[in-house]
């Protein structure tokens, strides 16, 4: 996924009303952004952290900038890790990467359908389908959270939405779908993935019994750069 525009470069003054923050632009301006994300973002909400935007110029749009990206201090080197915090790209980079053949788990399918109606009131991200196989429902979650060095988490707070996505996912699996849980890491840091259970118990639990269900997990981390963000790897799943 490239981004259509050069980002404009900042420095995080602070993020508040979770959709808000105030940014100091390397122009010196001071001005508030509208942040994409509505989890708890934390280590990514550091005083001083250097912060890429994107401009809009839809008319009567409050705030044109948008948050996209967060440099974090990783201790590897003086620019730190590049994450991606706008929660609406994940659906966007695994539809292109799925397209292009580039994840082997959802290869084989000759139609991909995006924002599918199904469940009881729900939209799922994607849909797989070709004439010699059960269509395939893929609901994909974007990931940000890194508490320890290389391993990747989720969620970064309670998601009761995410819990109904998982009962929905398996239901499909019971009608005789395929059902696919992939969760997309916007760092390239991490090796190593695993659900936040401390922060949301209901959500391992869901999950637990989604995987019995036949629900099928995984997990690719990606390539930031202020140009783009691309999938680049699957890494390993620890099961809750």
């Amino acid at each position: 996924m490239d981004f259509p525009a050069p980002l404009r470069t900042g420095r995080l003054i602070r993020r508040y009303k979770r959709f808000l923050a105030d940014v100091e632009l390397s122009s010196g301006v001071i001005t508030t952004v509208h942040v994409p994300n509505s989890g708890a973002m934390t280590g990514l909400d550091r005083p001083g952290s250097p912060v890429w935007l994107s401009s809009s110029d839809k008319p009567g749009r409050k705030y044109p900038l948008t948050l996209e990206l967060i440099a974090v201090d990783d201790g590897a080197d003086d620019k730190g890790t590049l994450v991606g915090v706008n929660t609406i790209h994940p659906n966007r980079i695994v539809a292109e990467a799925a397209a292009a053949g580039r994840i082997p788990e959802l290869a084989g399918y000759t139609k991909l359908r995006r924002e599918v109606r199904y469940g009881k009131a729900s939209r799922v991200d994607i849909v797989l389908e070709a004439p010699d196989r059960p269509p395939c429902y893929v609901e994909v979650k974007n990931v940000h959270l890194c508490r320890q060095p290389g391993l990747a988490e989720f969620p970064d707070c309670p998601t009761l939405r995410g819990a109904r996505h998982l009962e929905e996912l398996s239901a499909m699996v019971a009608a005789g779908c395929r059902a696919v849980m992939l969760y997309l890491v916007q760092r390239g840091d991490c090796h190593t993935f695993c659900i936040a259970a401390d922060l949301d118990p209901v959500y391992a639990d869901g999950l637990r019994r989604a995987l019995t269900a036949g629900v099928e997990a995984y997990c690719y981390t990606c390539t930031v750069t202020p140009q783009t963000i691309d999938i680049d790897r699957p890494i390993r799943i620890n099961r809750p």
